[in-house]
């Protein structure tokens, strides 16, 4: 059962990263479009289509992959100091009470949303270039599917997690920095204690 789960957060993790290219792509456009509308006085007729685009791409491609990492932000100054069986059990309640709702509505009217976005050929009104719309909207019910499948890993880890009193492991291929400096200020300061332990005795 581990090594499905770390499949899917891998699949999820490919995803995720693939997309993150997004945010490249974002940043030279915009760039563009600051240069050109300030020191050219030529304002583009396409960059702020691209803008929201490539941002909407990034931020729900991106979604499946953060719930792989157990990034999203949770209030969880109570949730850290129950126990884990507690926490675990928490959690399946509420993914069934409202992200498995929440996110199977998302793909269902996205579907319908860029179907229909399809039929008509749907272009942007927002600018004289109108790129289409379709195949943006279209990663609509796709970002559901990968949300919906970790959404299911994450429930089995509960479920593992409430029989066995420990978490799963996860997959791991980046560590936020200040996770790291934390890591290793606990580290020096149970080396300093355990060093002064030894030159009191």
């Amino acid at each position: 059962m581990q090594a499905v789960l770390l499949w899917v957060d891998r699949i999820n993790t490919w995803i995720g990263q693939a997309f993150a290219w997004s945010i490249i792509a974002l940043t030279l456009v915009v760039s563009y479009e600051i240069v050109m509308r300030t020191l050219f006085r030529a304002p583009t007729g396409w960059a702020f289509d691209w803008s929201y685009i490539l941002y909407g791409t990034l931020f729900m491609m991106a979604g499946a992959y953060t719930l792989a990492r157990n990034g999203h932000v949770r209030g969880d100054f109570l949730y850290r100091n129950f126990p884990i069986k507690v926490q675990a059990a928490l959690d399946m309640l509420l993914y069934f009470l409202f992200f498995f709702p929440g996110i199977l509505a998302f793909m269902y009217f996205g579907y319908k949303f860029a179907h229909l976005s399809w039929l008509i050929n749907e272009r942007s009104m927002f600018s004289p270039s109108g790129p289409l719309l379709w195949p943006f909207k279209a990663l609509i019910p796709l970002a559901g599917a990968t949300l919906l499948a970790q959404g299911i890993a994450e429930v089995v880890r509960c479920a593992i997690t409430i029989r066995t009193g420990v978490w799963p492991e996860r997959l791991h291929d980046v560590e936020e920095t200040e996770k790291l400096i934390l890591e290793q200020a606990q580290a020096q300061a149970e080396a300093d204690a355990r060093a002064a332990r030894g030159v009191s005795q």
